[in-house]
């Protein structure tokens, strides 16, 4: 027996490595020698001949680094089942000094962009989160004393995390971010071919941006024929069903299954021992589904987003469903009136942008484009469908303290629905009331000194 780690090829190199096990006996010492000689990049170039090159690149992986982008930008990426990468996290990092993309503004040529109504939304977003920090740290370390035996740094840093779990709420989606994505050079393809259709022109222009410093880097990766039926169908595609924006049920929570309990009955030796932190074993998937509907704010849905074992609707962001009361609830009375205020100020300026004539110097604002200017703490409707243990793992995951309190609450309405559902599966869901938890300052990265 034998066994080789390789780290040190060119993804394409290392794909084309894995698929001479198909077409060779010989062993992957004999090829790792041949991209040696061949060197790196022209391996695959070399060897490939008639072969599925889809399956080809699913071996080989890159990690492309995007900076500078809106939220929606970075939310029409990860809105992919097989999504690796991180974000930078709003629960923990100060925006205020993040750009702020102006669509609109872009689409005139810059012209009077400090002065456009649309501008002025943005800015008032950005004005309330920056200069309402400091009076919601008072509040919350008068609310949330520290302990005695808690350790001050340790307190400060999650004092200053919840002041950005609060504010984060008016954060307009068009504020910038940066996100990772590792992916497999096959997924890298697939995933692109149907963002160079999405509404948003900014998605549209990172898309290409990408694919071109792809092919650049791994060509024979990227240079797939177009076809134009493919092609219309995928425009359709986009134009049409890129968003979900429906919201047929009563309430703010629906909760629906396909699975039988007769069915699951019988696997009550294997659901009945599960310890906590443990995920069911995953043929139980084969039973059925589990879907969920509920409104959430913009700011959290981007956290439930993160599983994406089943499917997530992207839902379109508007003002339609209202700004979640928790945001305005953790506010000191005072600033929770002017923050009272002023969404009702910037819904109706919202409300203007939307339906303004288009003209030569300022487009038409699409429902598509208008996101940028409607603020994270606002609701949008929600549809997710999980296979059982999928279902089980981000119920239980997300109702843990140290979660985002909006999600944490939509957390335990999946928890009470699936112990209705199935009233003899074992469930470790953490159920309690208190949402303040000091060890939201250990979750740190930070150099050891």
């Amino acid at each position: 027996m034998k066994t080789f780690v390789y780290d040190e090829f060119n993804p394409q190199d290392m794909a084309m490595m894995q698929a001479l096990y198909s077409r060779s006996a010989a062993s992957v010492e004999e090829h790792a020698e041949k991209v040696k000689k061949s060197g790196s990049g022209n391996f695959m170039e070399r060897y490939y001949v008639g072969y599925g090159h889809a399956s080809i690149a699913d071996c080989g992986s890159t990690t492309i680094f995007i900076e500078g982008v809106s939220m929606l930008v970075a939310k029409a990426i990860q809105d992919w089942p097989l999504y690796s990468g991180q974000e930078t996290s709003s629960r923990y990092i100060d925006m205020s000094k993040q750009a702020i993309i102006d669509p609109l503004a872009i689409a005139r040529g810059g012209a009077g962009a400090k002065n456009s109504p649309a501008r002025k939304i943005l800015d008032k977003w950005m004005k309330f989160y920056t200069e309402s920090q400091a009076e919601v740290e008072v509040h919350l370390r008068k609310k949330y004393p520290r302990k005695p035996d808690e350790d001050e740094q340790v307190y400060n840093r999650a004092i200053k995390a919840r002041i950005f779990d609060i504010l984060r709420g008016f954060l307009p989606a068009g504020v910038t971010t940066q996100l990772s994505w590792h992916t497999n050079l096959r997924q890298a393809h697939d995933k692109l071919v149907l963002l160079r259709y999405h509404p948003l022109t900014e998605v549209r222009e990172v898309a290409e941006q990408i694919h071109g410093q792809l092919k650049q880097k791994y060509p024979q990766s990227f240079g797939h024929q177009q076809f134009p039926l493919q092609e219309k169908y995928r425009q359709f595609s986009a134009e049409n069903f890129t968003y979900f924006s429906d919201k047929k049920y009563a309430g703010d929570f629906i909760a629906r299954t396909n699975i039988k309990n007769a069915e699951l009955d019988s696997y009550l030796k294997v659901t009945k021992s599960r310890p906590t932190k443990t995920s069911l074993p995953t043929f139980l998937a084969d039973l059925g589904n589990v879907t969920f509907e509920f409104l959430l704010d913009f700011g959290s849905f981007r956290d439930i987003q993160r599983h994406r074992n089943g499917t997530c609707r992207m839902p379109l962001l508007t003002t339609k469903f209202g700004f979640n009361n928790w945001y305005l609830e953790q506010l000191p009375s005072t600033l929770a009136k002017k923050a009272r205020v002023l969404i009702k100020e910037q819904m109706a300026a919202i409300k203007k942008i939307a339906s303004a004539p288009k003209t030569s110097k300022a487009p038409k604002s699409s429902k598509e484009i208008t996101q940028y200017y409607v603020a994270m703490g606002f609701n949008v409707p929600c549809k997710v469908t999980y296979g059982l243990p999928a279902a089980i793992y981000t119920m239980e995951l997300r109702s843990g303290r140290l979660v985002h309190s909006t999600l944490r609450a939509v957390a335990h309405k999946m928890h009470k629905a699936i112990h209705k559902m199935f009233p003899k599966l074992m469930l470790h869901a953490d159920l309690s009331l208190d949402d303040w938890d000091i060890r939201r300052g250990t979750q740190d990265i930070r150099e050891k000194k």
